[in-house]
């Protein structure tokens, strides 16, 4: 039997915030013992996909950064496909959407631009810890009421770290959804255009892949819409008791990626 070729989670799959948890080497091993192509996709926009080659490598894993799509590279490659013409959009974001956006050509229109006239077609959010103020979210908002188009990273409420769980794009969507009335298009998963992305990556179909995530509402529910099979790690967001109520069935469940490895990669 062939290998299913393999979308992995990163947040609460192989670490939690700069902490990896046990097995990730091993992991790794396996898969490139058994030659199994991957795509490592993660909802977080504020890093590029240099940024997670690099932790990674202290890690002591390599990747390559074409093997890392971020919801920020999704979101940026969707627009250039869906406006052709587009030259300037309005980010809420962190260095990691910026670039991403600037690698497809994009300028960043600023808060002071939209404040004195400046009407952007499309206003991009993602989380955003840094720099966070009143006035970014106050002119996305005026932007969207002049007719600009939202356009969402991802729409996760919250991300595990050391500490627990933080408040996460989707909070700071929120605030401008609930501010304009206006409905945003999202990119990254549950949605289906983050996992077609991975898709064109990895060359596959999608009844030869395999999803590895800890998210039912995100990694398993948007996997099963397109035809993907899926894994749960109980080692992030998603618990076990979790399942019954989300409507969604995993087809496998396991601990962690340690469990992982010995039963279904080893």
């Amino acid at each position: 039997m062939t290998p299913p070729k393999l979308i992995i989670d990163m947040d609460g799959v192989l670490w939690h915030g700069e902490t990896p948890l046990p097995g990730l080497n091993a992991f790794f091993d396996a898969i490139r013992a058994s030659n199994i192509p991957f795509v490592l996709a993660t909802n977080n926009a504020m890093r590029t996909a240099e940024d997670y080659v690099q932790k990674l490598g202290k890690f002591g894993v390599a990747v390559k950064a074409e093997q890392v799509l971020t919801s920020s590279e999704a979101t940026a490659s969707y627009l250039r496909r869906q406006y052709p013409d587009l030259t300037e959009v309005y980010a809420v974001g962190e260095s990691g959407l910026h670039r991403a956006l600037s690698a497809q050509g994009f300028s960043i229109v600023s808060p002071e631009e939209v404040r004195q006239g400046a009407a952007p077609e499309v206003v991009v959010t993602a989380l955003i810890r840094e720099h966070l103020s009143y006035e970014l979210l106050a002119m996305a908002c005026l932007a969207v009421n002049r007719g600009a188009e939202i356009i969402a990273t991802n729409a996760d409420s919250s991300y595990p770290t050391e500490v627990g769980m933080l408040p996460g794009a989707g909070a700071v969507l929120s605030v401008i959804t609930t501010a304009t009335g206006k409905s945003a298009t999202v990119v990254g998963k549950p949605e289906p255009i983050m996992f077609e992305e991975a898709l064109r990556r990895l060359n596959a179909e999608p009844a030869e892949t395999l999803m590895i995530g800890d998210r039912l509402n995100t990694d398993i529910l948007g996997s099963s819409r397109v035809g993907i099979r899926t894994v749960l790690l109980l080692s992030g967001v998603s618990k076990r008791e979790d399942i019954p109520g989300s409507g969604v069935t995993p087809d496998y469940v396991f601990t962690d990626i340690q469990e992982l490895t010995t039963e279904l990669l080893s």
